[in-house]
This record gives C-alpha cells, structure tokens and sequence, in this order.
C-alpha cells in the first residue's frame, strides 16, 4: 500500500522511521514531545492530526541548527528556579498525550455501536475470519441483547469454539460503546481471569482498527507504550485522564 509521507498518522510515522537499517530511532512518546513544540508547523496542510513528514526533517534540522547564546540566570537561585521550571514543562509534556485523533469512520462506527456482529468482524478482521455457525450467531445475538437491553443467558459451547474470545470481544464493545458503564468478565479463577483481562488490554493497545474509530479511549492507552505506571500522571490538554490500566482492573480514559 502506498504511503503519502506529506500525510502521515504518527504511528506511520514512527513505524516508517524505525524501518531503516538504523533501527529504532524514535518513540511515539519523544515524537508527541516534537508535535507539541512544533504545532502545527510540521502538521500535514489539510489534517492537523496528521504529520508532513517534509516539514517535520526541515524543522529537526532548524532545531539542531539554531545558535545563538542563551540567557543566563543572574545568580543561583534563579538558575535553580529556571532548572525548576524547565524540568516542570518537560515532565507535563511527557505526560501529556495533546489532540486526540478524528474518528476515521464515523458511520462505521455509529453501525458498530448497535450491531455486535458487525463489530466484531469490522474491528477484528483477523480473529474472526472464518464463517460462522449457526450456534455462534445464536451466541452473538444474545449477548448483543444482554449487553444493549439487559437480561441474563446461560450457554454451553464446546472448548475451542471461541467462548473466551466472544466474550472478550463483548466486553471490549460494551466499554467502547458506552453501553454499560460498568463491564465485569468472570474467570474460572484468579489466573484464568487475569488471563483474559490481559488479552483485552493487548487488544487495547495494538488493535489499530479500534485505534481508528474509538481513539477518544484507545489513543490514550497507546500513549502509555506500554509503561502502565505512566497512567496516573497521564495528560490530555492539561487535564487529567483518570486512566487506570493495572493487572487487575483496567477503567478508560475521561477526555475533557
């Protein structure tokens, strides 16, 4: 597929720069830190959430270019001060996420809100490749019921035939719709339940279909790279996203 380098997402970008012989020479985090210094001066011209790639090489290359002697504090404690506040506004644009991304498809996403099956097989193309039996879309069709509408259901599969996978799938879609505030899923024991709570934040965290449509909760949690205690000190704008991301419980992202 081609890549248009003047219109890229920064996850593009990071994964096209990190691509040389050179390896990896840049994060999205440090890449995050650029996007806020330069604005929308490396921004592609017709998206701002989207980063020229040509732009951003001339304003690296001004930045490592730029000479001129620095303003000295006048004694200690203002050089102390001026060391306080530099390391202050690093650290809040470290944690900082800035913009979150447009929704790629918003009717696509408006379809995936009232129909599970769609979900699943729009978000996760790869899991769900094969066709589907019947039992299994007598399966989808309750749980798309118990989770917009309510009510309880018992159903015995056999092992193998995707019970966990549904049924993580139906939570990460009731949390991502905001159809229930509140998403519990029940393991056999502590084990086997953290088992699944840790394949849902994979999903979370790599599934760029979800990424796409859903960034208000997904972009954030790739934000975190994977280094869960960035969450309490996480930002958005300034604002706190109140994200909890732990072994045992996972609660998303507030954007102001």
């Amino acid at each position: 597929m081609a890549i248009d380098p003047r219109q890229l997402r920064p996850s593009e970008l990071c994964r096209l720069l990190n691509s040389t012989p050179m390896g990896e020479v840049i994060g999205e985090r440090q890449l995050r830190r650029h996007r806020t210094r330069a604005g929308l001066r490396i921004a592609a011209s017709n998206d701002p959430q989207r980063v020229d790639l040509l732009r951003y090489v001339a304003w690296l290359v001004r930045q490592h270019h730029q000479t001129g002697p620095s303003k000295q504090p006048a004694d200690y404690a203002a050089m102390k001060e001026a060391a306080r506040a530099r390391n202050a506004e690093l650290s809040a644009i470290g944690r900082d996420i800035g913009d979150i991304p447009d929704v790629v498809d918003p009717k696509r996403k408006d379809r995936a809100r009232e129909d599970f099956r769609f979900f699943c097989e729009t978000y996760f193309p790869e899991t769900f490749s094969l066709p589907w039996s019947d039992d299994h879309l007598k399966v989808i069709a309750k749980i798309e019921t118990a989770v917009l509408r309510g009510g309880l259901f018992a159903m015995a599969m056999p092992r193998g035939s995707g019970k966990t996978t549904l049924a993580e799938t139906a939570c990460i879609w009731a949390m991502l719709t905001g159809a229930r505030e509140f998403v519990c899923l029940i393991g056999s024991d502590a084990g086997h339940a953290r088992s699944m709570l840790e394949s849902i934040k994979v999903e979370f965290e790599t599934n760029e279909h979800l990424l796409d449509d859903y960034p208000e909760a997904v972009y954030p949690i790739h934000a975190l790279e994977r280094i869960h205690n960035r969450a309490k000190g996480q930002l958005c704008n300034g604002k706190h996203t109140r994200i909890v991301w732990t072994a045992d419980e996972i609660v998303l992202p507030t954007i102001p």
